[in-house]
């Protein structure tokens, strides 16, 4: 039988997985509409206009990244909590059907019978561990590592504003074309940054995995400038 649990994901699935995908959609979006903003302006002194579609999209952002953190891994908790709490019916009706199941799960895992029936008997006679250790072997879930769906949507919402506020800093003190080079810079470090953490976090090769999100993340911005440019926004 295949277990599918894998405690350090189920740890870190909830706050630090939104943290980084929040961060990564953040920088990219915004970069994005920056960069395609900028390349519509036909007043290069003014750059008001960045602020306010980057701040705007900032806080929108945000907001719909947490929201949609909260409904995702709060569902998710409900579903897992009603397979959870089947398997203690289960266990509290007919134990005895869940102890050959233990039985069976131990054999497969090379322990003698006498030594799977000893251990299936002693986890079965504490309800509480019987619970834990069932619905880590059948589900791959651990009661007690549900994930917050609190946690994860402050963490997105947070890390989609750090990630998102990187191409404006530039606008705030500089002009067009030198806030539009020291975005670029800016935003093309992050990206790798992010890569990075993301390509390691699923065992890739981190290099590959920062030079991949620069060029997608950089290819997406110059068309969004190119577009900007083409279609000419006037202040």
């Amino acid at each position: 039988m295949k277990i599918n649990y894998d405690p350090f994901k189920r740890k870190n699935s909830g706050g630090i997985r939104a943290a980084v995908l929040g961060m990564n959609d953040g920088l990219v979006s915004n970069f994005c509409l920056v960069m395609g903003v900028s390349g519509g302006i036909a007043d290069t002194a003014n750059t008001n206009i960045i602020l306010l579609a980057g701040y705007a999209a900032l806080i929108a952002g945000s907001l719909s990244m947490a929201a949609g953190e909260y409904i995702s891994v709060q569902s998710e908790k409900e579903i897992n909590e009603k397979k959870i709490g089947e398997k203690k019916s289960r266990i509290l009706n007919n134990p005895s059907t869940e102890e050959e199941k233990l039985v069976l799960i131990y054999i497969d895992k090379g322990f003698s019978t006498n030594e799977s029936q000893k251990i299936a008997k002693k986890i079965i006679s504490n309800p509480k561990v019987a619970l834990q250790t069932i619905s880590i072997e059948h589900l791959g879930l651990n009661p007690s590592e549900l994930g917050s769906p609190w946690i994860a949507a402050i963490s997105s919402l947070l890390a989609f504003a750090v990630g998102a506020s990187i191409p404006l800093i530039p606008f705030l003190f500089l002009n067009l074309f030198q806030a539009n080079v020291l975005t670029s810079i800016l935003s093309g470090v992050a990206l790798l940054f992010v890569g990075g953490i993301i390509s390691k976090s699923s065992g890739k090769n981190m290099l590959w995995g920062s030079i991949r999100m620069l060029l997608i993340g950089s290819f997406a911005a110059s068309i969004t400038f190119l577009m900007g440019f083409l279609i000419g926004v006037s202040i």
